[in-house]
């Protein structure tokens, strides 16, 4: 019996969703929770986990299509039904011949489509043989013992990788993105994943019939299902990492923007449209701050098993500027300003495919060590595809944090529909003036972007002092 698997509803505001990537293809077996496919809103991006333990039969909606909730996607026979079909011939005599039958069957449907070269190209080729695809196959099913993440998995199935020869440096031997990356890097073959007669037409020269006809520029990006000879290729993505269908000519390739950089744009774009943004900057001296971590820090790890950034201590001085001057936790409303009584602070988390603005929700509640694993658990489910679309709603205040990275300072745009969002600079060690004496200071540049039809000049500055005070003189405890 098949099971239906339909879009999710990932919260009450969102409709419709995306299927940015499957993570099986018809005939594969999936195991009940097995991540199925990816999905993008305009909230988050999420791995969607199989309903049902079978074989993948049928996908009925393609990647990169937009489909409303509970639309059927794809449908999964039952592990059992899978099983009793070989289960039927008792006698051994007949058992050959309905093997025979149907292995030429099988074959048919594989020869058709290939003897029309303008189908798609994810059609397997004819003359792929039984074996290699097995073997195309195996890497897949052995790392999938392994201790690895979905993203690993898939990333070493696609380049034709078994996870049983990569050697794992995370915690408990568990093998990494950077261990996968590293294997690609060492020799792992991209094409090795996809049909063996494409990857004739990927190795090098001119090996068939099919390069007669490789384009100059303008033939290769007219068909959009053109065959692979046509100037296509699955090559990693430069957005994402994750190979994906990519047009190259000669000295450039061209890709589609993901679905979350779509969002992103979008977003973007309308704040820049919609809020005048203004910016104003300050400097802190965080000598203060950085001697209470570096003496607390290896204590608070081992006693709560969480490492102490900077991070928390920013987002409590952002609090109290909050608190003092409510105008920057606000949200304008047509021409209604909203001042908002729950301080939510959003703080941008930077992935691999984009970024995404996770909130910490009643942040004015929390102390140190609250802040600190409130953010922990969001940046690692942001970056493992596990939010939910209300975790990152409801956002009052907003942090970036360029510095990270190693950034003097940045100007960012605002969060809408904020009012405002702080930017982090890096904490450096430089000379600065105190009591008319050179002194070696931690300082660090922090910048207030704020939107002047609710925000003025005066009120951005005083906040940022606050913010400023609060840091320089810092005294609250950390638990």
């Amino acid at each position: 019996m098949a099971a239906d698997v339909v879009m999710p509803q990932m919260g009450e505001s969102i409709f419709e969703g995306t299927i940015t990537k499957w993570l099986k293809k018809p005939g594969d077996k999936v195991e009940r929770d097995e991540p199925l496919f990816e999905i993008s809103t305009d909230k988050v991006d999420a791995e969607i986990p199989s309903p049902s333990a079978g074989v993948l039969k049928e996908i009925k909606v393609k990647e990169g299509q937009t489909v409303p909730i509970n639309t059927v996607v794809a449908s999964i026979d039952a592990a059992g039904s899978a099983a009793a079909t070989p289960a039927r011939p008792a006698a051994p005599a007949p058992a050959p011949a309905p093997k025979a039958e149907a292995a030429k069957p099988a074959a048919a449907p594989v020869m058709q489509p290939a003897t029309s070269k303008p189908g798609p190209v994810p059609v397997p080729s004819p003359q792929a043989p039984a074996q290699p695809a097995v073997a195309a196959s195996a890497p897949a099913k052995e790392g999938a013992r392994i201790h690895s993440s979905p993203l690993v998995r898939r990333m070493a199935k696609e380049h034709g990788i078994d996870l049983s020869t990569v050697p794992g440096t995370g915690a408990g031997g568990r093998i990494s993105k950077q261990d996968i990356e590293a294997a690609i890097a060492g020799g792992g073959s991209l094409p090795s994943p996809f049909e063996p007669a494409e990857e004739s037409a990927y190795s090098g020269p001119p090996q068939s019939p099919r390069p007669a006809v490789v384009p100059p520029p303008a033939p290769a990006y007219a068909p959009a299902a053109a065959p692979a000879g046509h100037g296509t290729q699955y090559i990693p993505s430069l957005q994402t990492g994750v190979p994906r269908e990519r047009l190259y000519f000669g000295n450039y390739e061209v890709e589609p923007l993901s679905t979350m950089r779509l969002k992103i744009a979008e977003h973007m774009v309308a704040s820049k449209h919609v809020s005048p943004h203004v910016y104003s900057v300050d400097e802190i001296d965080m000598s203060k701050v950085a001697a209470l971590r570096a003496k607390s820090k290896d204590e608070f790890e081992k006693q709560y098993s969480t490492k102490l950034t900077f991070m928390p201590f920013f987002v409590k001085a952002a609090v109290a500027g909050l608190r003092a001057f409510p105008t920057l936790n606000a949200s304008l409303d047509g021409t209604n300003v909203v001042l908002h009584k729950e301080i939510n602070v959003g703080i941008a988390v930077a992935l691999d495919w984009g970024l995404i603005v996770p909130v910490i929700k009643n942040a004015d509640e929390k102390n140190i060590l609250g802040i600190q694993r409130t953010m922990n658990d969001l940046a690692e489910r942001a970056r493992s595809k596990k939010l939910r679309p209300e975790e990152v709603q409801e956002g009052t205040f907003s942090i970036t944090n360029p510095g990270v990275f190693g950034g003097l300072f940045g100007l960012p745009v605002i969060s809408q529909p904020n009012v405002g969002i702080l930017g982090l600079g890096a904490i450096e060690k430089r000379p600065v003036v105190i009591n008319d004496s050179i002194a070696i200071r931690s300082m660090c540049y922090v910048t207030l972007s704020y939107d002047h039809r609710v925000v003025d000049g005066a009120i951005a500055h005083q906040f940022l002092h606050k913010v400023k005070e609060t840091l320089e003189n810092w005294s609250s405890p950390l638990v």
